[in-house]
């Protein structure tokens, strides 16, 4: 059988998700943005983009989380799959393409995020499979297509708005023609149009989020200093009331009950002066501010995704969480019944065990990173740059913008191994395939 080490990579990633599913029903709920996904009420998001509750809503009438994340479950799947059978169409023989689709299979985050009621998992897929049409076979028809997905990657998370930049760039530097690039750009601004008209007509604003001042400014609150940044009194407000090396991770700044952002009233009007305030403090202090994105960056040469004894969201539970009075019916009206999740042994206690090994550490996944993107340039296969690339600024940018997040770096993982198998295979598609018609050698390396 031509795909036999596919299908026998696949079988246990199965039966991985299969533990979730029957040990974490009907779904893994994440604090405050699982129930803000949830309501029925459909608006534009303030924080985040609400393509994602969009989808949900589509779901809505099967009254069923169990639904979605099986659903997310076989998108992630299917996504391993597709990969692999680019990376065989570039040559590679049918183990090596397994092998290098396994941590998409088997990274016991992207099977947590998939059993999430979170965006990241839809994300994955938009943006992976957008990047993988555009580097299959260059055409205004798979370039629309993939910018469509990248549009609605936009509106899922926002740091998917770069990569329809990073792609039409790609089109623009290899001279596809100008078909391709046009019917990328104008596929991709469909759903990003359609959602800021939508957010205009909602909040007045023609905007993705309400939030991107804010995120700077918290980014800023690690090294904020106002008497060298001397504010104007109007932003005077933003300014931190600790010492450096008392002042919590800069999410905090965002929520919590001393962060000085919440004594700024009205939505627009703190996000606009929260935006200032952080571009006066970069400004001012660049040394620090990039000191500050270098520390967080560090965090990528950490090999353990979490300590044993680490509180953190992103683990299996080992108890049932009850929902507070104040998500729970939110929550339940979506089920139409209870949803809290629920702990079923011994599969919820199977996948935790799994959970301690069965990832890749961030050293490695850079290092290939760096391996694929080098091994690129050498060999000249410049289709596995887009993905490298993307990759990179997938992995680079929440650090600038925000702050470092375990959960940010996971989109990254399917990427990595797309850039490396296409910077392993046959070479990049000649001028002849550009228009469709195959070279001589890409067609016998592709059989």
């Amino acid at each position: 059988m031509a795909h036999r080490a596919l299908v026998i990579a696949l079988l246990p990633a199965i039966a991985l998700r299969a533990l979730a599913v029957l040990g974490y029903p009907p779904s893994i709920l994440f604090y405050g943005d699982s129930f803000a996904f949830l309501r029925e009420e459909l608006t534009p998001g303030t924080t985040r983009p609400s393509g994602y509750s969009l989808l949900l809503a589509l779901l809505r009438p099967a009254h069923s989380l169990t639904l979605v994340t099986v659903l997310q479950h076989l998108l992630m799947l299917a996504l391993a799959v597709a990969v692999y059978a680019l990376l065989r169409r570039r040559g590679l023989p049918g183990w090596g393409a397994a092998l290098l689709v396994t941590p998409l299979l088997y990274d016991e985050f992207l099977v947590l995020l998939e059993h999430m009621i979170m965006a990241d998992a839809v994300f994955v897929v938009l943006v992976t499979v957008a990047i993988l049409l555009v580097v299959w076979r260059v055409t205004p028809t798979t370039a629309a297509v993939g910018g469509l997905l990248l549009g609605l990657a936009g509106i899922t998370r926002t740091v998917g708005l770069p990569l329809l930049i990073l792609t039409a760039a790609y089109l623009l530097i290899r001279r596809y023609g100008w078909r391709p690039l046009v019917a990328l750009v104008v596929a991709g601004a469909i759903p990003l149009g359609a959602y800021a008209t939508w957010a205009k007509v909602e909040k007045g604003k023609f905007a993705l989020t309400e939030a991107d001042g804010n995120f700077l400014w918290s980014r800023t609150m690690s090294f904020a200093d106002c008497s060298v940044i001397k504010p104007p009194e109007r932003l005077a407000v933003l300014c931190p009331n600790m010492p450096v090396e008392q002042r919590p991770y800069p999410p905090y700044w965002l929520w919590e009950s001393f962060s000085p952002l919440l004594k700024v009233p009205g939505t627009a009007n703190r996000n606009q002066l929260a935006g200032e305030f952080a571009r006066a403090a970069i400004l001012a202090q660049p040394g620090e501010y990039a000191a500050a994105v270098a520390t967080d960056l560090t965090q990528l040469l950490r090999w353990e995704r979490t300590a044993v004894d680490e509180k953190t969201p992103y683990k299996f539970p080992t108890a049932e969480r009850p929902l507070s009075e104040s998500v729970r019916g939110i929550a339940e009206s979506y089920e139409a019944g209870p949803a809290a999740t629920r702990v079923v042994e011994p599969f919820a206690g199977w996948l935790r065990a799994y959970q301690r090994f069965g990832y890749v550490p961030f050293p490695l996944l850079m290092l290939a990173l760096v391996g694929a993107l080098a091994t690129a340039l050498v060999r000249r296969r410049w289709d596995a740059l887009l993905p490298g690339v993307t990759a990179l600024a997938l992995v680079c940018s929440p650090p600038f913008l925000a702050a470092f997040d375990v959960r940010y770096v996971i989109p990254a993982i399917p990427l990595v191994c797309l850039a490396l198998g296409l910077a392993l295979g046959a070479r990049s598609p000649s001028p002849q395939e550009r228009a469709g018609t195959p070279s001589p050698e890409l067609s016998r390396t592709a059989t």
